[in-house]
């Protein structure tokens, strides 16, 4: 009994000993928290932007440049590229905006407003890529269809033998799935990239909202 007695002694000893926590203190902490992962956000969008940009470069050879010349469609993937660039760089202008403005916050509740924003911009920007993805994929599978000589062949075949119908369901059951899996693999990608700290973003709202009460 004594031996209980003295380790409640003990315990109460150091409970008391604990430094209680203000909420401005925590609001500190959540801050720089919330701070630090949009800073990666805006990080890892530019270095998401070099990287594809890096590639088209690599891709876009003569090669490639005759063959859209040829194909007729030159201009307009000129102007889908540079409309594509000019929204991917506006993005990143929105994730810089939002770092400064996280940064430089001094309220609770406009953090967290500021932390839905973000979330907010970062879906948005997924989801365009995503879209994007989409489009490209779809427009390169019709010119296959349009100007490859073998599929053109097949084509052809099928239609002399009264398969033109099935044919057609055939490919494009075939090239919805292509496109549902690659669509899937960019899905996993972003998600992977950006899910984890939107996930942490999150967390540090959950916590301002018992703050803000």
């Amino acid at each position: 009994m004594e031996e209980l007695d003295l380790l409640k002694k003990d315990w109460q000893k150091n409970e008391n000993s604990f430094t209680p926590i203000s909420e401005m203190e925590i609001y500190k902490m959540l801050h720089k928290k919330s701070s630090s992962v949009v800073r990666w956000i805006l990080i890892i969008s530019v270095l998401e932007f070099i990287f594809w940009s890096v590639i088209t470069l690599l891709l876009t050879d003569d090669g490639y440049q005759n063959k859209l010349h040829e194909y007729g469609i030159e201009k307009m993937m000129f102007a889908i590229n540079c409309v594509n660039y000019l929204i991917i760089i506006a993005f990143i202008a929105v994730f810089y905006k939002n770092y400064k403005t996280i940064s430089t916050t001094d309220s609770t509740h406009q953090l967290m407003e500021n932390i839905l924003k973000t979330k907010k911009t970062v879906r948005n920007y997924i989801w365009y890529n995503l879209t994007m993805a989409a489009i490209s994929i779809i427009i390169s599978i019709v010119l296959l269809f349009y100007h490859n000589p073998e599929i053109i062949s097949m084509m052809e075949k099928a239609n002399s033998k009264g398969h033109k119908i099935l044919f057609i369901i055939i490919s494009t059951g075939i090239s919805a799935l292509f496109i549902g899996v690659i669509i899937g693999l960019f899905w996993l990608f972003y998600k992977l990239l950006y899910g984890i700290l939107l996930k942490k973003l999150y967390a540090n709202y959950s916590e301002l909202e018992k703050i803000d009460l």
